[in-house]
């Protein structure tokens, strides 16, 4: 059989390790809680990351849709103008065919005077 300075020692040993197992649960809860903090918080700053690139596509979306409708108003007024000139350039065309045809005339008058000197 042991001796009993021998289970006294064992049993004070047993006492100190239960002790520190102890100790080691209690921080380990503590470092539990911790990590269920740290990972709420990481929740946290995930959906408001997550809020700030949907409000950023929204944002984004507005601005092409907008953009696109100022080129389409862009090119609509850019299209009138060119019609102007493209009318423009048609009526300065007649003007010169008639100016050209009166200089015609001219020059036939002219020769036709120089004809009967």
């Amino acid at each position: 059989m042991s001796n009993p300075s021998d289970v006294e020692a064992r049993l004070s040993a047993l006492e100190a390790r239960i002790e520190e197992v102890a100790a080691d649960a209690a921080a380990a809860r503590h470092l539990a809680a911790a990590r269920d903090r740290d990972l709420a918080d990481l929740g946290v700053k995930v959906d408001a990351n997550r809020s700030a690139i949907n409000a950023l596509g929204v944002q984004t979306a507005a601005g092409v849709a907008e953009t696109r409708a100022a080129l389409t108003e862009l090119r609509t007024e850019m299209r009138a103008k060119f019609d102007q000139v493209d009318n423009g350039f048609t009526e300065m065309r007649g003007r010169f065919d008639q100016t050209a045809a009166g200089m015609a005339q001219i020059v036939e008058l002219l020769t036709a005077r120089d004809d009967n000197q």
